[in-house]
C-alpha cells in the first residue's frame, strides 16, 4: 500500500538517506587499501615528520603509495558505484543496490584499472610538470597554470571516464578518448562537474563529517553520472531532431 502526503514523504526520503548510505559504504569497502594509505601518509606527514608538503615534488610523493593501488581498488569501486547511479539518474529507483553493485563492480574491473593506470600516470606527469615550470620564474612559469588547468580537466575526463564506462560498451582507449573530448567540448559542463563535486567534498569534510562515511561518495557518482547524462541526452535529442527534419 503506497503512502501519501507527510508519511508518505518522510517514508521517501528515509528510502533515499538508506540506497546512499548503503553504496557509500559499500563504495569505501571496496577502497579500504586506498583509503588506508591515504589516513597512513596523513598520518605519516602530520604525526611522525611534522612537515608540511612544500612543494609539488613532496605532493607527488606523498601521493604515489595511494595513486598505485587506486587502480586496483578506487577506481573499480568508483565505476560500481556509478553503476548504481546510472540506475537511478535513468529512473530505476528500485534496483537491488548489493547486485547491481558488485554486478558493476566486477564486469567493469579491468577497464575501470585500465583506466586508473592510464589516468593517474598523466596526472603525476602534469604535476611535475607544473613544479617544473613554476621553478622557471618570470614569464616561463605562466605555463605552470596551464598545466593547473590540465590537471583539472583530468579530474573531470575521470569522472566522465567512470559515467561512459557504465553507460557504453567501448574498448578501453575509445573509452579515454572518448572522455577528454567529452570534458573538453563541453567545458561549461566540466565546470559545473568540478565545482559541484568540490562543494561536496569541502561541505563534507569541513562542515559536516558524518557526509564523509555516508553520503560523500554516492552523492558525488549520482551528480557525475547526472551531468554526464543530461548533456548525452541533448546531444541525442538535437541529432533526433535533426534527423526528423532531414526525413520531412
Amino acid at each position: 500500500m503506497e503512502m501519501n502526503g507527510m508519511m508518505g514523504g518522510l517514508y521517501r526520503i528515509a528510502e533515499w538517506i538508506m540506497r546512499l548510505a548503503t553504496i557509500n559504504l559499500l563504495w569505501i569497502f571496496c577502497s579500504i587499501p586506498f583509503i588506508f594509505l591515504i589516513f597512513n601518509q596523513l598520518l605519516t606527514t602530520s604525526v611522525e615528520t611534522g612537515m608540511a608538503l612544500e612543494s609539488i615534488y613532496d605532493l607527488i610523493f606523498w601521493m604515489l603509495p595511494p595513486l598505485i593501488v587506486a587502480p586496483f581498488c578506487f577506481f573499480p569501486a568508483s565505476a560500481a558505484l556509478c553503476t548504481v547511479a546510472r540506475k537511478w539518474i535513468m529512473g530505476d529507483e528500485d534496483v537491488p543496490l548489493f547486485k547491481t553493485f558488485f554486478r558493476g563492480f566486477k564486469s567493469n574491473y579491468k577497464q575501470s584499472m585500465l583506466g586508473g593506470l592510464f589516468f593517474s600516470f598523466i596526472l603525476i606527469v602534469l604535476l611535475i610538470n607544473v613544479q617544473f615550470y613554476a621553478d622557471k620564474g618570470s614569464l616561463i612559469s605562466v605555463v605552470s597554470y596551464l598545466f593547473i588547468v590540465m590537471v583539472l580537466l583530468l579530474v573531470a575526463a575521470v569522472m566522465n571516464y567512470l559515467s561512459m564506462l557504465t553507460h557504453f560498451e567501448m574498448k578501453t582507449m575509445t573509452l579515454i578518448k572518448n572522455s577528454i573530448l567529452f570534458t573538453i567540448g563541453r567545458p561549461l559542463t566540466s565546470l559545473m562537474l568540478l565545482v559541484g563535486n568540490f562543494v561536496l567534498l569541502y561541505v563534507s569534510f569541513y562542515k559536516f563529517n558524518f557526509l564523509v562515511p555516508f553520503f560523500m561518495g554516492s552523492l558525488m557518482g549520482a551528480f557525475s553520472f547526472w551531468c554526464f547524462y543530461k548533456v548525452l541526452q541533448r546531444i541525442q535529442d538535437k541529432e533526433e531532431l535533426l534527423q526528423n527534419s532531414k526525413e520531412a
